[in-house]
C-alpha cells in the first residue's frame, strides 16, 4: 500500500470509520475502473477538478459516473464565472494529486482549504467510492463520513443537483 493510500487508510482507522478498500492496477477514467468489475461499482463517483476562469474558485465535482457534467449548466448552478478544468501543474500544487486520481480525499492536501467539494445529491444519503489519493485503488464508505472529514479539514462541501 502506498503512502498516500496509507494516510487515508490511517485516518479512517483513526476516526472508527466503517471503510472498505481494493487495491487495482492504476485506472484513469471512469471507464477504466469500471471495467475492472469491482463490487458495489454503482457507488464508485467520478471526480472533476475545475476552476474558474480567474483561478479565484477551486471545485471537485462529485458525480454519479453515468452522469455527463456540462460546465456551462454547472456555472450557473455556482453562481460562478466561467469554468475550465484545472491543469495538472495546479492539480499538483493544490492537491498533491495527479491525472487520473482526483477524488475529495485530495482536500488533505489542500493546505488553504482553497477547494470546494460539490457532491451530487445521489450520494448523500448513501455510501460512496472514491480514489484514497491514488488510482490504484478504490474506498467505499458513507458519504455522511466523508462529509465529516471534508468540513473536519476546513474545506467547504455542499449537495447539489447536478
Amino acid at each position: 500500500m502506498n503512502e498516500q493510500i496509507q494516510a487515508v487508510v490511517d485516518l479512517l482507522q483513526a476516526k472508527n470509520i466503517d471503510y472498505s478498500i481494493i487495491e487495482h492496477i492504476p485506472v484513469y477514467t471512469i471507464d477504466e475502473i469500471l471495467a475492472l468489475d469491482l463490487p458495489e461499482a454503482n457507488l464508485i463517483a467520478k471526480n472533476l477538478f475545475i476552476r474558474d476562469d480567474k483561478k479565484k474558485n477551486y471545485y471537485i465535482i462529485v458525480v454519479a459516473q453515468d452522469k455527463k457534467v456540462n460546465l456551462k449548466a454547472l456555472k450557473e448552478k455556482l453562481n460562478s464565472r466561467p469554468l475550465g478544468f484545472v491543469s495538472e501543474k495546479d492539480m499538483w500544487n493544490i492537491l498533491k494529486l495527479t491525472k487520473g486520481a482526483v477524488t475529495p480525499f485530495g482536500i488533505l492536501n489542500d493546505e488553504n482549504c482553497i477547494v470546494k467539494v460539490v457532491i451530487d445529491k445521489v450520494f448523500e444519503n448513501t455510501n460512496i467510492a472514491v480514489h484514497p489519493n491514488s488510482n490504484t485503488a478504490s474506498v467505499w464508505l458513507k458519504t455522511t463520513d466523508l462529509v465529516s472529514i471534508i468540513k473536519e479539514h476546513g474545506n467547504l462541501v455542499e449537495f447539489m443537483d447536478i
